[in-house]
């Protein structure tokens, strides 16, 4: 983004500098905000209200880490749905919402219907999980498991 027509609409630079320091550090305070991107605090203030308003920031979330909570075991699963129609999809979205394991769910184009993100404690609990949890959401016909060996980037948000 180098030209100003290049920025999304409703933004210009300080707003993009505003963003890339709060997904960094979203407790940051106003003033050191402020200071970040060279501004006084009640104009970071208003700025971070007004980009809250227009649906550029969604929210603020802890980063937890899984390791120390019982969930070291990333696994993406491809699902294959035996129909892709509406209410089969609808219903299988719906399971998905109730599976705690299941941290984000992606309808794709491609070879497989859904992409799953999981994490779960260990190949014994995905196994369990596999079995009780994914095999029992309405409409699979088939999966795939990709385990994580290492995780070498993870960024939450968008790059701005």
């Amino acid at each position: 983004m180098d030209a100003d027509h290049d920025l999304p609409e409703g933004l210009d630079r300080i707003d993009l500098r505003i963003l890339r320091v709060l997904q960094d550090d979203a407790r940051i305070t106003h003033q050191k905000l402020a200071e970040a991107v060279h501004l006084s605090a009640s104009s970071v203030h208003e700025r971070v209200k007004r980009l809250q308003r227009d649906g550029f920031i969604l929210g603020y979330r802890a980063q937890l880490n899984p390791d120390k909570l019982g969930a070291a075991l990333m696994v993406f699963v491809e699902v294959l749905l035996d129909r892709t129609v509406h209410d089969v999809m609808d219903t299988f979205k719906a399971a998905v919402q109730a599976r705690p394991e299941i941290l984000e769910c992606h309808l794709v184009a491609g070879g497989f219907d859904y992409l799953l993100k999981t994490r779960v404690a260990d190949m014994a609990a995905y196994r369990h999980f596999i079995g009780s949890g994914i095999w029992s959401l309405p409409g699979v016909r088939e999966t795939r498991t990709y385990v994580v060996m290492e995780e070498v980037k993870c960024a939450v948000g968008v790059m701005v």
